[in-house]
């Protein structure tokens, strides 16, 4: 049995009485194109089942309306949640998302280097490092690079990120103000950028007020890493009161090792302090405090960026930051003022910032 010929635009453009150069218009979106020749070129599509071959449309126009996103550690709910919201913010823009995964806590160059080859219009990098060696190679391309919720050195790379550093200071005070004397933290990636500022505003706050510096262990952003790190510190003969974690899927790790491992209370014995707020923060079972990093908003703002960056090569890089909160729930002793109800939550809002 022969195979049935696939519909060609030139069919399509035959059936719609339209030129083939209408039919692409009608494909691609924001092209110029009356609505009624749109209208069309769409009904002569279905008749035919023809389907633009992206492609060949992309050896054409010079675009794959393809972003490249690069993401790894996507046990931390943080992760999976942002890349539903870039596919659905891309897609809106008429994009679509291809996801490449490199070793965590690796360079991400070997495994980039086959993005290149993708013809992507633009590389989005989460939860992934970027040597200045790729940075330039991408920008020899003419491919624009944004790294989210992380930073870098190269500058001709732009970047979204939440509040790391004043995220670590707040956390650094509510934790004293609970009446904490030992704190620790524990660091995610020590080549992380995220988690080296998140370590400088909270280790900085304590100098800065004259208090000891925080007790410090090593969790790789990793559920076992973390749970290895806990029994370290709470196994010392001077544990600490309180810890901050990196980010909340390390928290979840300590929190399981303290109760079930130590039998420490959470708070009574024990604060946890997380950054992110994903969705286990709010599960009742944990009921974390954590700094929040919105997820829309940051989708939102690198959406915008890197759409720019494309209609745009000349753009200047652009560092955007969003705002978060300290969300305050019950894993964390809480300090007898500071706290603000902010709709349904409780955020630590100091006098200092009011």
């Amino acid at each position: 049995m022969s195979r049935k010929r696939q519909a060609t635009a030139t069919d399509v453009a035959r059936l719609a009485g339209v030129s083939q150069s209408a039919v692409s218009r009608a494909f691609t979106p924001g092209a110029s194109i009356a609505e009624e020749t749109r209208e069309r070129v769409a009904e002569a599509a279905r008749q035919l089942g023809y389907r633009p071959n992206a492609i060949a449309r992309s050896l054409t126009t010079r675009r794959s309306r393809i972003i490249g996103v690069a993401a790894s550690y996507l046990q931390n709910h943080f992760y999976p949640d942002v890349l539903e919201a870039l596919a659905r913010g891309l897609q809106a823009r008429g994009y679509q998302m291809l996801l490449f995964m490199p070793d965590a806590g690796r360079q991400a160059d070997p495994q980039l280097q086959e993005v290149l080859a993708w013809r992507v219009d633009a590389l989005i990098l989460a939860s992934t490092t970027l040597s200045s060696a790729l940075a330039d190679q991408c920008q020899a391309a003419g491919i624009p690079v944004l790294l989210f919720n992380r930073t870098s050195r190269a500058p001709s790379v732009s970047s979204v990120t939440g509040e790391n550093e004043r995220g670590g200071r707040l956390i650094a005070e509510f934790l004293v103000a609970g009446g904490h004397r030992r704190l620790a933290f524990l660091a995610g990636l020590e080549n992380s950028s995220t988690s080296h500022e998140r370590e400088t505003g909270f280790a900085g706050w304590l100098a800065e007020k004259g208090h000891p510096p925080p007790l410090r262990e090593v969790g790789l952003y990793q559920f076992e890493a973390a749970s290895a790190a806990a029994r370290r510190l709470l196994a010392r003969p001077d544990p600490p009161d309180a810890i901050f974690c990196g980010n909340d899927h390390m928290a979840t790790a300590v929190a399981e090792v303290a109760r079930h491992e130590f039998g420490l209370r959470i708070p009574r014995d024990l604060s946890l302090v997380g950054f992110d707020d994903t969705g286990p923060a709010r599960w009742p079972s944990f009921s974390l405090t954590s700094f929040s990093q919105p997820v829309q908003p940051m989708v939102d703002a690198t959406v915008a960026l890197v759409c720019e960056m494309i209609e745009d090569p000349a753009a200047p890089t652009r560092h955007e930051v969003v705002r978060g909160e300290l969300v305050v729930r019950g894993s964390a002793r809480v300090p007898p003022e500071g706290c603000v109800s902010l709709g349904e939550q409780l955020v630590w809002r100091p006098v200092a910032q009011g």
